[in-house]
């Protein structure tokens, strides 16, 4: 074995071991399953081992008693083993299926973990392959071949007792094609896994086409790219059917090959058998039982390399699924990190640098990077409007990203009421702001539901004041159960207007002190604008506010405006100082009115 080939296995060993792990708290049902599926080889091999009475004592000897007994003995056999069989397969589907969703939320749960960096360099349809296809390839590989190894083990133990018993000599002849079979169930096993692999990634390709696809059917209808889309998922699904049919060619050809091995094994054994009975060295009953006992071994040495394929197919999948299990998010709370109360909504930005690629050298500088931003520097008052101007791909949104720790600084500092954000808990740090975005993120659950989400409480009254002051009210009451209304996928079934309006109301109920407005009102008409600008006028009264905006009209009212261009701070004052300044903000907003 060459030491590639033998890093592979013991890697595939530590994965399958880590897989076994999910096995724990369910010992005792695998304990009792394993008694049962104990009873079901024991009935196996007694079955084999009463061909000898039954041919050499009734059908030679003709013993009427032994014709009494044995029958009977049969019945009882297949009722005990009936019996155990089922309770086998019940407890074992239990566990399969606890093991499955508990798996499958710890994966869940730990993407919720994971930092957004994490998110922008993955799709999300392999993400969903991943919780989906994965897990489940996972879960027959614990617990379907678990619970198949001990139940062909067993059964072997018990055949083989028979086999070696009856003819010991026959018996060795008979495991001579073992190694061949042995080599056979790992060749094919390791082909299998390959190609379960790319199948699992085409898989996760085809998810994301299929996300891709039916989020922006929109534009797909709009610009008529159907057959273009069409085109694209035929490409990769016909990928997955040919990834998949080399799968199905090896397991289709790993039985026939198995039995043809065993055929050839078991055509000498009858001819050596055989002729023993003929020279009178054996009986007939015990040639019969022998080989009675020896085709039902072949039986399991099948399903073993079956087993195998499903293990390999499960130590492929688990390799993916741990992948993400073993991805430390990038933001976390640092060793000793305090609650943050509820702030004044002092925030200030201390020499701020920020870049995507974090390489760092020894010397805590980073190198090669791609800053957005670059020494960024100012302060905001509790209470103040700061807005953030810039044309895009100014580093705007990556600023009002780096408040929440979306991101974390790659130099320098912010801090909130003097405090470092890094030194405080996300999650405090997080309770104290609220978020608007131009992307208006809603659930498909009731409006009630989307308005009180983030906050602690569904109380009905706090919920209809946030509604008031966002200008949302009215419209909700005219929907057909009002508050309780679903409101569908990304709240489909509203206008964009009202949508935005929601988004308001749900940053209302949350009360928090400092508020991000990342170009909240560009994606909305005239006349919707003026709605949802009423209703964040509500929402900044007495809050710390960081605007970004692309409609530099919006911004008249702020109390402070920072001028960004190529990530940097060009310029900054009120914006009639800024305009009196003629410099670059106020070519920017001459340049949008001209346009207008």
């Amino acid at each position: 074995m060459d030491n590639k080939h033998a890093f592979g296995v013991k890697n595939d060993i530590a994965i399958y071991k880590r897989l076994l792990t999910y096995l724990k708290p369910y010992w005792l049902r695998l304990v009792i399953a394993s008694l049962l599926m104990l009873v079901i080889s024991g009935c196996q091999a007694l079955l084999a081992f009463l061909v000898k009475p039954v041919l050499d004592d009734i059908f030679i000897a003709k013993d009427v008693g032994m014709l009494k007994v044995i029958p009977l003995a049969v019945v009882g056999i297949f009722f005990v083993r009936g019996i155990c069989d089922y309770g086998r397969y019940y407890l074992m589907a239990d566990v399969s299926q606890r093991v499955v969703r508990n798996l499958r939320y710890k994966l869940y749960a730990h993407l919720h973990r994971l930092s957004m960096n994490f998110y922008t360099n993955t799709q999300t349809g392999i993400l969903i392959s991943r919780i989906t296809n994965d897990v489940n390839l996972v879960q027959a590989s614990v617990t379907n071949a678990v619970t198949g190894l001990v139940r062909e083990t067993f059964t072997m133990a018990g055949l083989m007792f028979v086999v070696f018993y009856r003819d010991w000599k026959l018996a060795i002849v008979a495991m001579i094609v073992f190694p061949l079979v042995a080599y056979s169930i790992s060749r094919f096993g390791d082909k299998l896994k390959h190609y379960s692999t790319k199948s699992m990634k085409v898989m996760g390709d085809v998810m994301s086409i299929l996300d891709e696809t039916f989020s922006g059917m929109r534009i797909v209808k709009a610009y008529n790219m159907e057959e273009y889309e069409k085109s694209r998922f035929a490409v990769e699904n016909n990928r997955y059917y040919r990834n998949w049919m080399r799968r199905l060619a090896i397991r289709a050809i790993s039985s026939p090959l198995m039995v043809f091995m065993g055929g050839i094994s078991i055509s000498f054994i009858i001819w050596y058998g055989g002729m023993s009975v003929i020279r009178g060295t054996s009986t007939p009953g015990n040639f019969f039982s022998f080989m009675t006992a020896l085709f039902m071994l072949y039986a399991p040495i099948k399903r073993f390399n079956e087993l195998n394929m499903v293990v390999q197919e499960g130590i492929a999948a688990a390799k993916r699924v741990f992948e993400i299990l073993d991805t430390e998010p990038v933001i976390k709370d640092r060793p000793g990190a305090v609650e943050l109360k509820r702030v004044k909504g002092y925030l200030e930005f201390k020499d701020v640098w920020f870049s995507y690629d974090h390489k760092v050298s020894t010397s805590g500088v980073p190198e090669d990077a791609r800053y957005v931003l670059r020494s960024i520097g100012f302060r905001a008052e509790p209470g103040q409007k700061i807005a953030i101007v810039g044309e895009s791909g100014a580093g705007k949104s990556t600023l009002a990203n780096l408040v929440p720790r979306l991101f974390d600084v790659t130099r320098g500092a912010i801090l909130i009421d003097g405090i470092d954000i890094r030194d405080v808990t996300i999650s405090s740090l997080r309770a104290n702001i609220a978020i608007v975005t131009q992307e208006m993120v809603l659930f498909n659950d009731t409006v009630k539901a989307n308005i009180s989400y983030g906050s602690d409480t569904m109380d009905m009254d706090r919920i209809i004041l946030a509604a008031k002051a966002a200008n949302a009210h009215d419209f909700i009451v005219r929907m057909p159960k009002g508050y309780d209304t679903v409101i569908g996928e990304s709240g489909i079934k509203l206008s964009g207007g009202q949508r935005q309006r929601i988004c308001i109301a749900r940053a209302i109920m949350k009360d928090s002190p400092v508020l991000i407005l990342d170009e909240a009102t560009s994606s909305l008409d005239t006349e919707a604008e003026r709605e949802v600008q009423a209703a964040l006028n509500s929402l900044m009264a007495g809050r710390t506010t960081l605007i970004i905006a692309h409609r530099l009209s919006t911004l008249v009212g702020a109390d402070w405006l920072i001028v960004l261009n190529m990530g940097e701070i060009v310029e900054q004052g009120t914006h009639s100082e800024l305009m009196a300044k003629g410099g670059y903000y106020a070519r920017l907003y001459e340049l949008q009115f001209e346009g207008a």
